[in-house]
């Protein structure tokens, strides 16, 4: 297994890179997306919404917190989950200064 070079990428590099990876699977963006949806924080309600086993679940709500897309906290026997809004705007924030320095005029192969 090769060696990780990320000290070789600037610090805004590497998050992205690390949020990316984190939505880079479609259970994880639909858990976005409903999270988005209800606007709200959810306790247990997730794996209700997927057609996946909640170990799974569990495993893919854990990626999104280590990223530090969405946060959790604790009630009663219930783990809630919300969308972090700090890092989900700075995402935002990433991807829109993307767009606006690198505006692509089809003059490529």
């Amino acid at each position: 297994m090769g060696i990780s070079k990320t000290e070789h990428f600037t610090e805004r590099q590497n998050e992205l890179a690390t949020l990316a990876k984190a939505l880079g699977h479609p259970a994880r963006i639909a858990i976005i997306d409903f999270l988005l949806k209800t606007e709200s924080c959810i306790c247990g309600d997730i794996v209700n919404e997927l057609p996946l086993a909640q170990p799974t679940v569990s495993q893919h709500l854990k990626e999104l917190k280590n990223a530090g897309i969405i946060k959790g906290s604790i009630e009663g026997n219930a783990i809630c989950y919300c969308i972090n809004e700090v890092t989900w705007n700075k995402f935002k924030a990433f991807l829109e200064s993307l767009f606006e320095t690198y505006n692509l005029k089809n003059n490529c192969c």
